[in-house]
């Protein structure tokens, strides 16, 4: 009988799924929408219906199933298999997902911090080539980050291990992050923060920014490629913020490698050699030769990648 490990990428609008072998091939990939409406309570049902659906479709059937990893927003209770604070699901109070998707599935589930579980997939798929020790931060709407040391995700005691994205950052700003606390990195490196700086610095200056009503990060980096002096010093800006951080990070950690990802980091070399730039001026030496900054390769499969490697190492270990 063949065999697959379960991949689910929970996101506050689609929720992905992947019939992954032990090998970390994909064999099948699929996505639905996440109904967020009543306070998330069909999130988890929705779930399990279109796992069943794909298996029936697939001439397959839960004993097909090794297991499943989740990778979701908010803080996860591993021990209990609950999550919480995860607002944009509509998820305040803890909830029950290991227990009902296992009563309904009959499989066991391991849930994660999808930045974590971004961070597996990339170790064990993308650029990390399975390496011990690394660090992967995600630049999307928000900052995200997943720290792994000896092939184990440093979760910390509150399950709050690897929050890069609330450093706090020594600027001229005073920007007020949503968790409450100023100039946390996601306030000025996320694709939110650069659009908001993009929009502060444009007011009363000569600039094609100013061309754009409605400005985007992918914008403001189209233009700083195309030799706005504006938008390459907001990106310089940035990624002075991103050297420093990876540069604290690796100083502390020394990991093999510290991967940057998500939908910034679309932008390739482009940011990353001018990451690379103020990481190379504050870094320690011996660090600097040993620790390398990498892009990541896996994109929107790294979710389900990842959550695929939980369950597989899950159940090793169980």
């Amino acid at each position: 009988m063949e065999k697959y490990l379960l991949g689910i990428d929970l996101g506050g609008t689609t929720i992905k799924f992947g019939l992954i072998d032990t090998h970390g091939t994909i064999v099948t990939q699929w996505s639905v929408p996440t109904n967020v409406a009543n306070n998330g309570e069909s999130i988890v049902p929705d779930m399990t219906a279109s796992i069943e659906a794909v298996l029936e479709q697939s001439k397959l059937t839960a004993a097909n199933l090794i297991g499943a990893g989740m990778g979701c927003p908010g803080t996860v209770d591993r021990i209990n298999g609950t999550v919480h604070h995860a607002f944009n699901l509509g998820w305040e109070a803890p909830q029950r997902v290991k227990q009902r998707f296992q009563e309904a599935l009959g499989i066991p589930l391991f849930l994660e911090n999808d930045a974590n579980v971004a961070a597996l997939g990339e170790k064990w798929r993308g650029s990390g080539n399975d390496a011990a020790n690394l660090v992967f931060i995600t630049l999307g709407t928000g900052v995200g980050g997943g720290v792994i040391i000896d092939h184990q995700i440093v979760a910390g005691v509150g399950g709050a291990g690897g929050e890069i994205g609330h450093f706090p950052i020594a600027c001229q700003h005073q920007l007020t992050c949503t968790c409450g606390n100023t100039n946390c990195l996601e306030t000025l490196a996320s694709a939110t923060g650069i659009v908001h700086l993009a929009e502060m610095y444009r007011q009363g200056t000569t600039t094609t920014l100013n061309q754009y009503e409605n400005l985007t990060c992918e914008i403001v980096f189209q233009e700083a490629q195309s030799g706005d002096e504006l938008a390459i010093g907001i990106i310089e800006e940035v990624a002075e913020y991103l050297g420093m951080t990876c540069s604290m990070i690796a100083n502390l950690l020394n990991p093999e490698a510290i991967i940057i990802g998500g939908g910034v980091s679309a932008a390739k070399a482009f940011l990353l050699n001018k990451i690379a730039a103020y990481y190379q001026q504050t870094v320690f030496p011996s660090v600097r030769s040993s620790t390398k900054l990498k892009l990541a390769t896996l994109g929107n499969e790294a979710g389900i990648l990842g959550a695929a490697y939980l369950a597989k190492e899950g159940i090793t270990h169980v």
